[in-house]
Order: C-alpha cells, then sequence, then structure tokens
C-alpha cells in the first residue's frame, strides 16, 4: 500500500481519540490541518485501515459507524440519551464463557454494546 499523507493524518486523529468519532467528525477535525480533505476520502481511508488491522469500526443500529484504536479487551456502551459511544471493560475471557454456552455454533470473534444510560445521563435520570 502506497504512503498516504491524508491517510496518516486520518490514523493519527482516530488513534488520539477516546470519544469513538465518525468519518464526519474526523474529516471536520482535520480540515484545519487539510482543508482538500474530502469526506470521501475520510470513509475510503478509514475502511482502509480496518482492512489493515490499524484500526477498528464500532457499529451502532441506526447510526453512523464509529472507529477506535486497536485497543483489545473492551467492549462498548452505547447512550440512548445523548448518543456517546464508551468503552466498557469486561474481561474476553468472561464473554467467551457466555458465548461457548450457545449451542450449535463454533464462534470465532464477539463484540458486545450494551444499550443503556452513561454514568452523567443516568445521574440526570435519578434527580
Amino acid at each position: 500500500m502506497r504512503y498516504s499523507h491524508q491517510r496518516e493524518l486520518i490514523l493519527r486523529e482516530v488513534l488520539s481519540r477516546e470519544d469513538h468519532p465518525t468519518a464526519e467528525q474526523i474529516c471536520t477535525s482535520l480540515r484545519s490541518d487539510c482543508p482538500r480533505l474530502s469526506l470521501g476520502t475520510v470513509y475510503r481511508d478509514l475502511n482502509t485501515l480496518v482492512d489493515i488491522g490499524k484500526i477498528r469500526r464500532v457499529s451502532i443500529p441506526g447510526e453512523a459507524d464509529r472507529f477506535e484504536g486497536p485497543a483489545q479487551d473492551h467492549q462498548h456502551l452505547y447512550c440512548r440519551s445523548c448518543h456517546k459511544v464508551e468503552s466498557i471493560h469486561i474481561p474476553d475471557d468472561q464473554l467467551k464463557v457466555l458465548v461457548d454456552a450457545c449451542p450449535g455454533i463454533k464462534a470465532e470473534d464477539f463484540t458486545l454494546t450494551v444499550f443503556g444510560l452513561c454514568s452523567e445521563c443516568a445521574a440526570k435520570e435519578n434527580v
């Protein structure tokens, strides 16, 4: 794969963030450094970076895909109130026990997304 300055900027942007940004958020953030960066280029480069294992895609049904670094041993919480995606830490061995308990399947990989309220929105709801 040929080197691309724009792809390198996109990779650094994803790896530097904790908020699981969308392609649009990444594009907006990088426009000051790279004014000619198009959203189409961002999508293509994000897909390439996912394909080569440099970043991971976080898919939430009904929402734009989010992206994160290739960190291991964590899952996600999608807040139904503020629409934020947060990393949550459930050890893979605990999840594997649940997956292995499903009869008749041979799981090769798994992810878990919990849908609910983040701590900030839960606190507001309990007031």
